[in-house]
């Protein structure tokens, strides 16, 4: 997996762009992996996995070494070898005076 890849999830509508990855992990939705192409057939979210995704978000892992883009939301929730993805935060602005 490389910057620019896209992965598709076999469980919902979402679709990622992957901006920096790490070590070779498992990228899961809904808790089912992502593949290099769309899937056709898809199956329901995992229950603990239905946290969904919103586009425009970034996802990271908790070590920061794998960082996602969602360009199409769905309904299944992102995860790094079973280990849920939470949304990068914003960085603050430098105050003026």
């Amino acid at each position: 997996m490389k910057p620019g890849t896209k992965l598709y999830s076999a469980t919902c509508n979402t679709e990622v762009m992957v901006i920096r990855c790490g070590e070779n992990a498992a990228i899961e939705c809904g808790g089912a992996p992502m593949s290099t192409s769309a899937v056709d057939t898809k199956t329901e979210p995992s229950g603990e996995h239905q946290n969904g995704t919103m586009v425009g978000k970034r996802y990271v892992d908790e070590a920061g070494t794998v960082e996602l883009l969602c360009t199409k939301p769905g309904t299944g929730s992102l995860a790094m070898d079973g280990v849920a993805m939470g949304i990068k935060d914003a960085k603050p602005l430098p105050s003026s005076d």
